[in-house]
């Protein structure tokens, strides 16, 4: 979904900010040359991991790094490659019988980068602070939390208002800031935190420099110093060619290119491209301020159409033609999360597809191509962003597939403005990768109709589906939380209010003097290129 102005690594998206695509600002740095350092003697390296996100706040605080994984500031738990948990702060955690009660046990001898002792105090504060202004920080929700307390230096005890199973998820997502050094202000631009990584300086929409924490809990990072440069796609492509870039990542139209010194990586990620489809007829309701909004579409609201589409494409011919190949065919939710539960189907049964539509009404009565029912042409919007050529290409190629369906959708790029006021009407090519199940209920749950800029576009009800959402919510177990969550990716599976297309690769040149630890790389989730720095404490040069 659309770029929010803080810097924000998609592992969480509450608020669904990074779901959806990154709005690309102005090519004022394109020509920027970045100064190279001398990766050889270890001193440094320059990387561009996409464009337009190191312009905001990179306070944790107000929203700043909430992936899942450390960079300035650390969390209480991690994301670890096989994307379960792991501590990070925290050395344990338990969570009470009636799921009301979060303790967690904190490591020793942890220091921030200013030299301060790591306490139980920085965990309430930096919860406490975002709990007093919840507005400033969308990607983390704490609105279920009551109170958050230290009983010793190395105990944090959470306590929530009622159960709410993703509670765990969002420990993840929370980087701790110091309760005695914390400056709104200057966090802005230089956070301080436990994490591997300070920062030296940063120019908003040109650069962000960090060094080495050499005493970083976790192990000094090896390579000491990174530049981030900022700039678009085509520029940077042209800088990693000359020499000026140690990683450089690219759309997939680049992965056949070469570039002297550097080899291509495609890289795991749980980032699913897919189209919503409007589930209901069109209608006017009320959103949650009372206004009267326009909703549904009096095509897809046939099932027999969404489902014809899910069944009739060719997904390996979609991703050979808008992505060069590059990607898996995605049918839901990737199964490298602990809940993802795609289905286990096939694709490309353009005759039974088209058996569907035809015992359903759809009849082409005119030979135009287009089929119809009842006076209404089977025929659409689909809607990307016009920053985002590769979203494009891939509605562009759907819609071929749809085509030879006698289904007619009808293309358009656009502002995320204009998408916004549209996509409950209309279809909208989406991005969804994140490690937090609670996507299920913002997507999926009948409650979150026309609540907010991304819930459940295509007004989507099944009161199955909402009564595992609910269980789910509440389970006090994890493992029972995990088991409705795939319950309910398995009611709306059948009803296709998501035309799922491909589950992405994030493509990379990488120096071949770079070893970015492949080992400790996790599943990536949306983010646009940043991800790959999930492990860059254990980057090193060969």
């Amino acid at each position: 979904m659309k770029k929010k102005m803080t810097v924000r690594i998609a592992a969480s998206v509450l608020a669904l900010s990074l779901l959806a695509g990154c709005g690309q600002r102005s090519q004022q740095s394109k020509d920027t040359q970045p100064q190279k350092a001398d990766a050889s003697s270890g001193e440094g390296i320059v990387c561009y991991v996409g464009h337009g996100f190191w312009d905001g706040s990179l306070d944790p605080i107000k929203g700043a790094y909430a992936y899942g994984y450390a960079f300035t500031n650390n969390a209480l738990i991690c994301v670890a490659p096989d994307s379960s948990y792991k501590g990070d702060l925290a050395e344990s955690w338990e969570v009470s019988p009636d799921a009301l009660t979060y303790t967690f046990h904190l490591k020793d001898d942890i220091r921030f980068q200013d030299g301060s002792e790591f306490s139980a105090e920085d965990v309430v504060f930096t919860y406490e602070t975002v709990m007093k202004d919840q507005g400033s920080n969308e990607d983390v929700d704490l609105t279920k939390l009551r109170e958050v307390k230290a009983p010793d230096e190395r105990t944090v005890v959470f306590t929530l208002r009622e159960p709410y199973s993703p509670f765990l998820d969002t420990t993840a997502q929370l980087g701790i800031v110091p309760s005695d050094g914390y400056d709104s202000t200057a966090f802005d631009e230089k956070p301080v935190g436990t994490g591997p990584w300070k920062i030296i300086q940063y120019d908003a929409e040109q650069q962000l420099i960090v060094e080495a924490n050499e005493d970083y809990f976790d192990g000094a990072p090896k390579i000491k110093r990174v530049t981030f440069v900022d700039m678009d796609n085509e520029a940077a492509f042209s800088n990693a060619q000359s020499g000026q870039l140690d990683i450089v990542m690219v759309q997939p139209n680049y992965v056949e290119e070469e570039i002297e010194g550097m080899h291509i990586e495609k890289l795991e990620t749980m980032d699913v491209r897919n189209i919503s489809l409007p589930c209901q007829p069109a209608q006017v309701m009320k959103d949650s301020s009372g206004e009267d909004v326009e909703v549904g579409n009096d095509v897809t609201a046939d099932v027999n159409v969404r489902k014809a589409l899910s069944i009739g494409i060719d997904r390996e011919q979609i991703i050979a033609d808008a992505f060069n190949g590059v990607g898996r065919p995605a049918y839901g939710f990737t199964k490298n999360l602990e809940w993802g539960n795609a289905p286990e189907t096939s694709d490309g049964r353009a005759d039974e597809a088209r058996k569907l539509l035809e015992s359903a009404g759809w009849v082409d009565t005119d030979g135009d191509g287009i089929r119809e029912k009842d006076g209404v042409k089977c025929t659409f919007e689909v809607y990307t962003p016009s920053d985002e050529q590769d979203r494009y290409n891939l509605a562009v190629a759907v819609a071929g597939e749809a085509e030879d369906l006698g289904i007619s959708m009808v293309v358009k790029q656009t502002s995320w403005d204009e998408i916004y006021d549209t996509s409950n009407t209309g279809g909208v090519v989406w991005g969804f990768g994140q490690y937090n199940p609670v996507v299920i209920d913002q997507l999926f749950s009948s409650e979150k109709i026309l609540q907010g800029s991304f819930d459940n576009k295509p007004a989507y009800e099944n009161e199955k589906t909402d009564q595992l959402i609910g269980e789910a919510l509440q389970a006090a177990d994890h493992g029972e939380a995990v088991s409705r969550w795939r319950e309910a990716q398995e009611t709306f599976a059948e009803e296709y209010p998501y035309l799922f297309v491909v589950n992405i690769e994030h493509c990379y040149f990488v120096s071949d003097r770079l070893d970015i630890s492949m080992d400790t790389q996790i599943p990536h989730p949306h983010g646009h290129g940043i991800p790959i720095i999930c492990n860059m404490k254990d980057w090193s040069l060969k």
